[in-house]
């Protein structure tokens, strides 16, 4: 069975990536891309990659072909998808937003980072998180609902939650953390969207590293409420922008709690076990180190934990594509889970070797 599929915002960085994952996925099918900005041109005049490919042309964000669809993707801004999502849900299609829209549980929380007011709280409540290797049950949820012909609204992580939550949550989750949770990310530029600033323009950006978003970074609260620290006070996040096109690598160092012990062996099989029945992290053997360039164009996430000469911190490290598995990627995992394929129907995991 086919689905119908469309992406609003399909211009952007995290747009058009989802653009081609869906052009070679098996089971959806792309009627509908979107842009304002670049309605009525085809996509291989902004993209030239997709040159000879029958594709649908760019429409309004208004489009009503969008109700034709089983599913709808949401590659645009925060407080877009307020005004979307709802509709699209009444008209029973299926949202996958990679927006951070309904990413916080607690509205007066999303307000209070992103600075403006939420006009969709009631769909909160019913709102699954898109994280399939951490939050499992809610997208199990969104897929029982979805079977049962309900539409559901899947809020996808963010990229650097995503990488950051990946390599220590199953430290987190095993009491192998006390006091700070020092969290230090590193970003390719097109993290920061399609459009270019002083801070993302190449000849600044080139030759470069900078740390930006200094103790104020809106993705604090949601990896917060991922690991479970929400209000703790313990989350230290330094985000830092590189000159790489695309990746992620976030280091996070926890410190063992007092009178808690754990070997290094054990350190290894914790995450080994945790991660066994997911099939997009890659735990590697022990003394190895996640790479940007070994996921670059894929949905996997390559992570690792490495306990200090000391035995009283651990060093946790988490590589993704910022693009893919920290965005549009992730996307189609969750729609696959939602619609009851194999997480990995249509998606890439295999990095290019050079």
């Amino acid at each position: 069975m086919a689905y119908k599929v469309g992406v609003m915002g399909a211009a952007g960085f995290a747009g058009v990536e989802l653009v081609r994952l869906l052009a070679q996925h098996p089971q959806f099918e792309l009627i509908a891309v979107t842009s304002d900005a670049d309605a009525g041109k085809e996509i291989a005049e902004t993209y030239p990659a997709f040159t000879g490919m029958d594709m649908p042309k760019f429409t309004n964000h208004d489009d009503p072909i969008l109700f034709e669809c089983d599913l709808v993707f949401l590659a645009v801004p925060h407080t877009v998808a307020l005004k979307y999502a709802p509709t699209l849900l009444d008209k029973g299609v299926t949202v996958i937003d990679l927006s951070a829209d309904f990413r916080l549980k607690d509205p007066d929380v999303y307000e209070k980072w992103y600075g403006v007011e939420h006009t969709a709280t009631d769909l909160l409540a019913n709102t699954k998180f898109g994280l399939p290797e951490v939050v499992r049950d809610e997208i199990a949820a969104a897929a029982a609902d979805f079977a049962a012909g309900k539409p559901v609204l899947v809020s996808c992580a963010g990229c650097y939650p995503t990488a950051t939550s990946l390599a220590s949550f199953p430290a987190i989750q095993a009491g192998l953390s006390a006091g700070l949770i020092v969290v230090d990310a590193i970003s390719g530029v097109t993290g920061a969207g399609k459009k270019a600033s002083a801070r993302t323009h190449y000849c600044f950006a080139d030759e470069n590293l900078e740390a930006y978003g200094l103790a104020n970074h809106r993705h604090t609260p949601e990896i917060e409420q991922i690991l479970g620290v929400s209000g703790e006070n313990r989350l230290v996040f330094t985000p830092h922008l590189a000159p790489l096109k695309r990746g992620i690598l976030s280091t996070v160092t926890l410190s063992v709690p007092e009178g808690v012990n754990i070997s290094a062996e054990a350190l290894q099989e914790l995450y080994e076990g945790f991660y066994a029945e997911s099939p997009m992290v890659e735990v590697l053997p022990a003394g190895t180190s996640p790479k940007t360039t070994s996921v670059t164009g894929t949905v996997k996430a390559q992570v690792s934990a490495t306990l200090a000469a000391n035995g009283r911190a651990i060093i946790c490290l988490g590589a993704i594509d910022n693009l893919c598995k920290g965005a549009a990627g992730q996307a189609v995992q969750c729609a696959n889970i939602v619609v009851g394929l194999p997480q990995a129907t249509g998606l890439p995991t295999l990095a290019l070797p050079i």
